[in-house]
């Protein structure tokens, strides 16, 4: 039988997101489902750290080239900076993947360093071929967990 107690350590203390990424081209996409329209950032003003994952799901060419952490002054991506970057890296089986990882406080000097007001963060994925396609995880640490900070479900 299973257990009827409601488990939130996971769901109340990190917040986990699960996107499909599919670039529709080889030029450096912010994580997108639709070719870059639809973008998926992360509010820092709430959170400590961010952890980004990506793994090769579809594969036409070589799959996954370059991870990197951005961060912006607002969703729309203003003034998008680096703060992490994996570098080369050849994610060309599925199930392949790569991680970056990063914090407030980095994102802090970052933007005292550029002279923007940086706190917005995402995912900057550069794949081999536009037919390459990624699953990538966001999960960030809040400053103050609260329960169902991670929904059970996106199904609508």
């Amino acid at each position: 039988m299973a257990s009827p107690q409601d488990s939130q350590y996971f769901g109340s203390n990190l917040y986990i997101e699960m996107w499909d990424h599919d670039p529709g081209g080889t030029s450096a996409t912010v994580v997108s489902g639709d070719g870059g329209t639809t973008q998926h950032w992360i509010d820092m003003r709430d959170y400590t750290k961010v952890c980004i994952t990506a793994m090769s799901s579809t594969l036409t060419g070589n799959g996954i080239s370059k991870l990197e952490i951005i961060a912006a002054e607002d969703a729309a991506g203003t003034n998008a900076t680096v703060i992490k970057d994996s570098g080369a890296v050849v994610c060309d089986a599925v199930g392949d993947w790569v991680k970056e990882e990063c914090t407030a406080a980095e994102v802090a000097q970052e933007a005292e360093d550029a002279g923007y007001n940086l706190r917005y963060v995402t995912g900057r994925l550069t794949v081999a071929n536009a037919a390459d396609e990624a699953v990538v995880t966001f999960i960030a640490l809040p400053k103050h967990p609260q329960l169902n900070l991670t929904p059970e479900t996106t199904i609508s």
